[in-house]
């Protein structure tokens, strides 16, 4: 007898960029162990491999692109099958002073955390590789609502992505594909060692969380699985807080 079980990916085909490390692969990883096809996507092949390698399934696949650059996004976007799931988790962050930002930082930072996954988004849309009913998920951070000193490129950056997956939501509601955003605390990845904080220091920090402790790339995978899954089929439009219960950074 079958198990009920509305959280599962099996026939799906999942598309995850950022997949390389930390929440991407965990979110990869999970997919696939829920019966999903999952197409991981990043910059580094070696890493991408890595990933692959801890994958469950024998359909899986690697594409290995840079998504701040529109040739190469069309290429990749063309060798895509149709999608049922998407998660946009390519990022990164960097911290600086409002008063030392230079042009180039800015631009990098918007580049990467917002025009890429929307270029890319809109390009999976324009070659219609979209199936009706799919789910496409943002990793945002709490960062958004959350200032904290020397962020406020990256605060920005998630601010931009929240607001333009609220559109989306909207946009593509009639062909009953869902957007949502996760908007995650301090998880424990490479990114959050980015502006010299010390690993003493952070471990200092996540005492200050209701439930003790960072999340882990685990916690917003499993999230993530609740949306790209037809247990979700009634959402869309949200940004959903994944914070240990803190309520700011």
């Amino acid at each position: 007898m079958d198990i009920f079980n509305p959280f599962t990916l099996k026939g799906k085909t999942i598309l995850v960029t950022g997949a390389s490390s930390g929440i991407g692969r965990g979110i990869a990883i999970a997919c696939s162990k829920m019966g999903a096809s999952v197409i991981i996507n990043g910059r580094n092949e070696q890493r991408l491999a890595e990933t692959l390698r801890e994958m469950r399934g024998e359909e899986n696949l690697s594409l290995i692109a840079d998504l701040s650059q529109t040739d190469a996004v069309a290429i990749m976007v063309r060798q895509l099958p149709k999608l049922d799931g998407v998660v946009h988790c390519a990022g990164i962050g960097q911290r600086i002073l409002c008063k030392q930002l230079q042009e180039s930082d800015l631009d990098n930072m918007m580049d990467v955390n917002f025009k890429a996954p929307v270029m890319f988004q809109t390009e999976l849309l324009r070659q219609k590789k979209i199936n009706k009913g799919a789910s496409i998920v943002f990793i945002a951070s709490i960062a958004y609502d959350s200032p904290t000193i020397g962020n406020a490129m990256y605060c920005a950056s998630k601010g931009a992505v929240i607001s333009y997956a609220n559109c989306l939501a909207l946009e593509l509601a009639p062909r009953l594909i869902r957007v949502n955003c996760i908007l995650p605390a301090m998880i424990w990845t490479d990114l959050i060692y980015k502006g010299g904080i010390t690993e003493e220091e952070l471990k200092e920090d996540e005492k200050k969380y209701p439930l003790k402790r960072y999340g882990k790339p685990e916690d917003v995978a499993n999230l993530s699985v609740y949306l790209l899954s037809d247990a979700s089929a009634w959402m869309t439009g949200s940004s959903i807080k994944l914070t240990g219960g803190i309520s700011k950074l």
